[in-house]
């Protein structure tokens, strides 16, 4: 498997309508390809600019290839992402995984 993460910025108030756009687009489109797994927006903000990283999981560098093209480290950003943008970048990195351990159940609260 392997880890895809892109980060971008944008103000506290924009951020709802990144993440509202996330979930109705960019997921739709990231399900359609064969070899996606799963998709997190990971935060951080001083409660005026938000920054964060979108971490996307894949079964195989090709399956990278198949979403981002002939160049794989290219950050694939829809217009109306970007109109929502401060700034992002527009290379991304990748990751392979080596261990990868998940929990099938929430845990309790104390």
């Amino acid at each position: 498997m392997v880890v895809r993460f892109w980060a971008a910025r944008t103000t506290a108030v924009r951020f709802p309508d990144y993440l509202r756009h996330f979930r109705e687009h960019v997921l739709t489109h990231l399900r359609s390809f064969d070899g996606f797994r799963e998709a997190r927006v990971i935060t951080q903000s001083d409660g005026v600019v938000v920054h964060f990283i979108v971490e996307t999981l894949w079964s195989s560098f090709e399956a990278i290839d198949r979403f981002a093209g002939p160049d794989r480290e290219a950050a694939v950003v829809a217009q109306e992402a970007l109109e929502l943008l401060t700034s992002y970048d527009r290379r991304v990195q990748h990751y392979t995984v080596d261990l990868h351990e998940s929990q099938s159940s929430p845990a309790s609260a104390l």
